[in-house]
């Protein structure tokens, strides 16, 4: 799948690069690196780093996220991949970390459904950046407030028929806000170690976060920025993120 997103990507710097009359050697000597590494981005051999497309947009005079804005191409993989329900999607996974949060924070004040989108995304793209396995699988839409998981509505009606957890209406700073209560403590037999390792480190690190804070927030995560409005966002674009986002450290081309 990263091959695919490579020589989508590769493929815009080659039109651009065209467009402002670039040689690859002369472009080459712009980001700092050989000749041949030119060729093999712009053929998806070789995988471009944030720092190299930063470099990019101030050289195509574009924002980096318009340099992967899904085209016609990246549409189709996209919905191919996407159609329906993930191929990945492991829906009891996606309860037990829905259990777990909701046991961690839930019960803060902030904590309402549009800060429960975000932080189920950030567990899902930050696990799949540092293992490139899916956590849950989940999919990911890009709407207004941010990545939302499409999956939530339906598995939160079969949660309340089961009697996992409660839907409750309320406010928080006189605005409406919709909170679940969970009935029954999460099944940590069924995550792993390192699962909960990065949901911790997401709770620790965003669970006190306001509605409009963590949304403003989740916009300038490349994946969110990257992705056309109502699209389902491509766990490949993780690979691709900049600081504080990218949870990994990469070695350098």
């Amino acid at each position: 799948m990263r091959k695919n997103l490579n020589s989508i990507i590769g493929g815009k710097i080659k039109k651009l690069r065209t467009k402002f009359n670039l040689t690859q050697e002369e472009l080459a000597k712009k980001l700092g690196i050989p000749r041949p590494s030119i060729s093999q981005i712009e053929s998806g051999q070789r995988e471009i780093s944030a720092s190299e497309l930063d470099k990019l947009s101030q050289i195509f005079e574009v924002p980096m996220e318009d340099l992967m804005n899904p085209d016609e191409a990246k549409k189709k993989m996209a919905k191919s991949k996407h159609k329906g329900k993930s191929p990945y999607f492991n829906k009891e996974i996606f309860k037990q970390v829905l259990l777990y949060i909701l046991e961690k924070c839930g019960a803060r004040p902030n904590v309402g459904k549009t800060v429960l989108y975000k932080l189920l995304y950030f567990c899902d793209f930050n696990y799949y950046e540092l293992y490139e396995e899916p956590l849950t699988g989940a999919s990911y839409r890009k709407i207004t407030y941010g990545p939302a998981p499409c999956e939530f509505e339906d598995i939160i009606e079969e949660m309340k028929k089961e009697k996992q957890i409660k839907e409750v209406p309320t406010e928080y700073y006189n605005q409406p806000q919709t909170k679940y209560l969970p009935l029954i403590e999460p099944d940590l037999s069924k995550l792993t170690a390192k699962q909960k390792e990065i949901i911790d480190r997401v709770i620790e690190t965003l669970a006190s976060l306001d509605a409009k804070t963590i949304s403003d927030y989740s916009h300038e995560d490349i994946p969110w920025k990257a992705t056309n409005d109502r699209e389902v966002i491509d766990y490949e674009l993780v690979f691709y993120r900049t600081p504080p986002y990218s949870i990994r450290s990469y070695p350098e081309k």
